[in-house]
């Protein structure tokens, strides 16, 4: 059964951020950086300073999962959220398994002690968190399994919860995307999309993986990429070469993270992003997804 989150401050505003990881030595070569540690700090220090319920991360936390040093920052900032009595939640990204995946595995698991490798979920304020793993190349097929029967069960419980208002599923890799670097997903796309497009309290659907904001809508419900938390830029494909059309071909942040509001049966999103300057954060497109 999903655990309750309680507010402190009752701050109902819930935070969703992707792809905090520091730049590999390789993406040194090959992709255009910017700064891109020092605007993962200035996220953190944001969220800390907004005061939400709680933030969840969308994977790939780090750059290396089983190295200790690459979490010596990310400890930080986690500490500054705890200390701030902001709970942090997540799921794992392929940076966090890559190289040794067990290791990496028992690293994460030490941070984020409520995580669960086959699914598991939270409730802030009758809006209920779905967070799967979708890094299925790591998982056994007893695993896949057990993760696949869970979230249908999930769902359907949910469905007739009076308290469960609104459900978000959340997890790494998109499903749809319009990245040169990082390919839609076809396996979320054929595990998670489609129970979440069928349940009927389902209203928003949050991935990373293509570090860039982006926005779809696939047969009526919305799907958001938010992989702006300090992964170095990918280029996208756009105009007539759109994999997916983006309905927010005009918003590209370089860096990002989301904040989402139950109102009555709505969502209201707002995409904090950060100053090209780095003077700050505002306020950048805002959204409303209901049933």
């Amino acid at each position: 059964m999903p655990s309750a989150v309680i507010a402190q401050g009752g701050n109902p505003v819930i935070a969703f951020v992707s792809d905090t990881q520091s730049p590999m030595l390789i993406e040194h070569v090959i992709r255009k950086l910017n700064h891109n540690e020092k605007a993962t700090e200035m996220i953190f220090k944001d969220v800390v300073t907004v005061r939400p319920s709680c933030l969840f991360i969308l994977g790939d936390v780090v750059s290396l999962g089983y190295k200790d040093a690459k979490w010596k920052k990310i400890d930080t900032y986690l500490k500054q959220c705890t200390d701030g009595g902001i709970p942090v939640y997540a799921v794992t990204g392929n940076h966090d398994l890559m190289g040794n995946a067990d290791k990496g595995r028992r690293n994460f698991q030490a941070r984020f002690a409520a995580h669960c490798f086959t699914g598991y979920t939270e409730v802030v304020d009758s809006v209920a968190v779905i967070l799967l793993n979708s890094n299925f190349t790591k998982m056994s097929p007893g695993e896949i399994a057990k993760q696949d029967n869970w979230y249908a069960n999930t769902l359907k419980e949910m469905n007739s919860d009076p308290a469960i208002k609104l459900v978000i599923v959340g997890c790494h890799h998109s499903p749809f995307t319009n990245s040169k670097a990082a390919k839609p997903s076809v396996a979320v796309q054929q595990k998670f999309v489609q129970e979440f497009i069928q349940s009927k309290k389902c209203v928003l659907f949050l991935s990373g993986h293509s570090h860039n904001f982006e926005q779809f809508n696939q047969q009526g419900k919305y799907f958001f990429v938010i992989g702006g938390g300090g992964g170095p830029h990918q280029p996208l494909y756009s105009g007539k070469k759109e994999v997916t059309h983006d309905l927010s071909g005009g918003y590209k942040p370089a860096f990002h993270y989301l904040e989402v509001r139950r109102s009555h049966d709505s969502l209201v999103l707002v995409s904090r992003q950060l100053n090209a300057d780095f003077s700050g954060f505002k306020d950048g497109l805002g959204f409303t997804v209901g049933r």
